[in-house]
């Protein structure tokens, strides 16, 4: 279109035009005479609006969703915290749980042998003091813990204490080569003496080179002079190999310990030996043994078979 002196004054005239319009219709408020218009404006390009706003949309959420991300990411992050403390709470109960049952086995094997015990856990290993096979428990002088003291768990003897410091003490483990223990067998009262041997089993010299010894049969300790370093009636293992007697004086036995040493988490010192020696009684009853199931097979004659010596 040219931009002639009539196309200035027509685009004047509609713009006084849609400027009094817009007066009619604010004063009138809600029954303004271009109501009717407007609706049906609406009714007409409304389908066209919702389409474009559905064009355009996508960007608007994507600009919700960036200004949200941070928001968001707040949220996750407690979401995971909230889990991590779960599973370290899980945790904390499955670990705590079964110290409990530590601590009950413990209580249970000092109420058998009327030992008084002080309980202890086990806070480092023997590589940061040496070679020697050696634990550092969390009790010392303080708790009344003495040196030559017997040390044992749930299942028998652990070792006995070198060394007291203020709150903490090192366990000689009795799996290591250096230690030597008293022993007494199960029913026969055979004496002897157990070695540590690191990871095999305790190696037995028993005094009698003619003693009556089986796989099976299980020892206890013998017990000290004024009950140091060890108290009497401990569980100490199961016999696993016997050496052929050669008439020697003594004879070698190779036992199996009730103790896992390398799985050590809770024990208890001696600090009160029993007034009478438990002897075997603190030892775990003995598994039934399972009857071996026999089948007893019975032939029944067949009324067809031929009769010996005759043919059919």
């Amino acid at each position: 279109m040219r931009d002639t002196r009539e196309s200035r004054l027509l685009l004047v005239l509609l713009i006084a035009v849609a400027f009094a319009l817009i007066t009619v219709d604010i004063r009138g408020g809600e029954d303004s005479p271009v109501d009717g218009a407007r609706q049906a404006a609406a009714a007409a390009f409304g389908p066209i609006e919702d389409g474009v706003a559905s064009a355009v949309d996508p960007v608007g959420n994507a600009v919700s969703a960036v200004r949200d991300s941070g928001e968001r990411h707040d949220r996750l992050a407690g979401l995971e915290k909230e889990n991590a403390a779960l599973k370290a709470k899980l945790g904390s109960d499955d670990r705590n749980r079964s110290r409990l049952a530590q601590l009950d086995k413990i209580l249970k094997i000092a109420g058998a042998g009327q030992y008084g015990i002080k309980g202890a856990e086990v806070i480092a290993i023997g590589a940061a003091q040496g070679f020697s096979w050696t634990i550092t428990i969390d009790v010392g002088a303080n708790d009344g813990v003495r040196r030559d003291m017997t040390v044992l768990n749930g299942d028998g003897l652990v070792g006995r204490v070198t060394t007291v410091g203020p709150d903490t003490a090192t366990v000689l483990l009795a799996s290591d080569p250096d230690f030597t223990v008293g022993t007494r067998m199960e029913a026969s009262d055979e004496l002897g003496f157990a070695s540590g041997q690191g990871d095999l089993p305790l190696r037995v010299e028993l005094l009698n080179g003619k003693a009556d010894v089986k796989k099976g049969d299980r020892l206890v300790t013998f017990g000290s002079q004024a009950d140091k370093p060890f108290v009497p009636g401990v569980p100490v293992g199961v016999v696993s190999r016997v050496d052929p007697s050669g008439g020697d004086l003594t004879r070698t036995l190779y036992v199996t310990p009730y103790v896992s040493f390398t799985k050590l988490d809770i024990v208890g010192v001696v600090v009160q030996a029993p007034t009478k020696d438990p002897r075997d009684t603190v030892l775990p009853s003995k598994p039934k043994p399972v009857p071996t199931p026999t089948v007893t097979v019975t032939v029944t004659p067949n009324a067809n078979a031929p009769v010996d010596g005759q043919q059919q």
